[in-house]
């Protein structure tokens, strides 16, 4: 028999069986939600990487290539670029060739100088003169027209043609061509007729009477050629349908592929240098690009100086923004490692704080106080932190094509911000020390 305060037989055994099996099915079902909730966020991360040149792509399309008075101010330097000016130059000087026959010419002036009584010899040696006549000519066209291109006239020219043309590079990318620019199979010309005019009228001023004869010839400066522009022209129009909205759609992908993480800070350092990468990639990507395209113009191009000139410019803002994201992928991933729990981030955060701290507490006894400035600020330090962070993040958001010189100037302005924020707080430190207030201190702070 048993006593009143031992247990007869143990019933509790099945009873605690089925409490151990609930409490490994509840650890199974939280492992289980978390490696999905890992799996998720790896996915949106990934994603994220690949997306992130995709939506600086949308952003050119639609800001740059679609956009009249950007286009107009992204081409308009081209008009006086050196290789742009000598193809210009060549071009319209074969347009506005004088054909002149400068041995029939001096033939006929030596005939009628020997009517006049000039010696045979003389008349024979005028005759000779033929082709230095035809030779002066040319010069005289080259000269007179590389005057023009050089001039005020033809940059006017250039960008009136570019902005009353920017209907048709818009219909290059769907298809169509009309007005200065024309598009015919992957070939984008420029027409330079109205140069071609102005030119005719200098040489017919300058006493070039035969220019008021030159025929009409093909007027057309190839701008670009290739075999691709129509898989670029239907990438450009769905590119085109997305728009400004790719960039948000990407931030908001990255930013629940970081909120779903398991350690969130990693999360976004890695997301911050996946993103960074894939921009590297699209930018050497290019590189390679312009190289072949440069390497295998047609011959309808005149000048491949002024091919790469035409192909630099219309993509200086891509690059530029994949400058810039390189830039920004790798600040945030430093800045994330830097608030976090390292040697070295504890280190260097231990050194700024003991550094304000003394200087804060040689300030107070030389009567340089902050009083309840100091004290709030240290009460209320960290929010004013993300505060500021916040700020700097909406300013970069709203700027209008920010640069690598744009980051670095807003991560200056934050890194001030934050070390004013570090000497206020360090002064309401040693505010509260001196009247007797334990303060409490940041991370790594001594």
């Amino acid at each position: 028999m048993t006593g009143p305060h031992e247990p007869s037989e143990p019933d509790g055994g099945p009873k605690g069986g089925a409490s151990d099996a609930a409490a490994g099915g509840h650890q199974r079902g939280s492992a289980g939600g978390r490696i999905a909730r890992n799996t998720v966020s790896a996915v949106l991360i990934v994603l994220t990487c690949i997306l992130v040149p995709v939506a600086l792509l949308t952003v050119w399309v639609h800001d740059i290539v679609l956009d009249t008075d950007r286009y107009v101010a992204t081409v308009s330097p081209l008009a006086s670029d050196p290789a742009i000016e000598d193809a210009a130059v060549k071009r319209i000087t074969h347009a506005a060739d004088v054909r002149v026959d400068g041995n029939q010419v001096t033939s006929d002036i030596a005939a009628w100088l020997q009517s006049q009584g000039l010696p045979p010899k003389a008349a024979q040696a005028l005759k000779g003169l033929g082709p230095q006549f035809d030779s002066a000519v040319n010069e005289t066209v080259e000269k007179v027209a590389t005057r023009f291109v050089q001039s005020d006239r033809f940059e006017k020219i250039w960008t009136n043609a570019n902005r009353a043309a920017h209907t048709a590079v818009v219909d290059a990318l769907t298809g169509e061509g009309s007005g200065a620019v024309g598009v015919n199979g992957g070939t984008v010309t420029l027409n330079v007729g109205e140069a071609v005019d102005q030119v005719k009228q200098s040489l017919v001023d300058a006493g070039v009477s035969p220019a008021s004869k030159i025929p009409e010839v093909d007027k057309q400066m190839v701008l670009f050629q290739s075999d691709q522009l129509e898989k670029i022209r239907k990438g450009a129009h769905l590119l085109d349908v997305i728009g400004n909205w790719m960039p948000v759609i990407v931030v908001l992908i990255g930013a629940a592929g970081v909120l779903l993480a398991h350690r969130r800070r990693r999360a976004l350092a890695r997301t911050a240098l996946g993103a960074a990468f894939a921009c590297l990639i699209v930018a050497i990507v290019l590189v390679i690009a312009r190289r072949y395209y440069l390497d295998h113009l047609p011959p309808q191009v005149q000048s491949e100086s002024a091919a790469a000139a035409v192909f630099d410019t219309l993509l200086h803002f891509l690059r530029v923004s994949l400058r810039t994201a390189i830039v920004l992928g790798v600040v945030i991933a430093l800045g994330a490692y830097l608030i976090g729990p390292g040697r070295l981030p504890r280190a260097i955060r231990g050194t700024s704080e003991r550094a304000a701290d003394s200087a804060a507490m040689w300030a107070y006894t030389h009567q340089v106080r902050t009083g309840k400035v100091g004290t709030w600020t240290q009460a209320h330090r960290r929010w004013i932190a993300l505060a500021a962070l916040l700020i700097v993040a909406l300013v970069f958001a709203l700027w209008n094509h920010p640069t690598a010189l744009t980051i670095l100037l807003l991560v200056i302005i934050l890194l001030a911000v934050l070390a004013l924020l570090a000497l206020l707080a360090a002064s309401g430190r040693a505010t509260l020390d001196a009247e007797g207030t334990a303060a409490p201190r940041p991370d790594g702070g001594k």
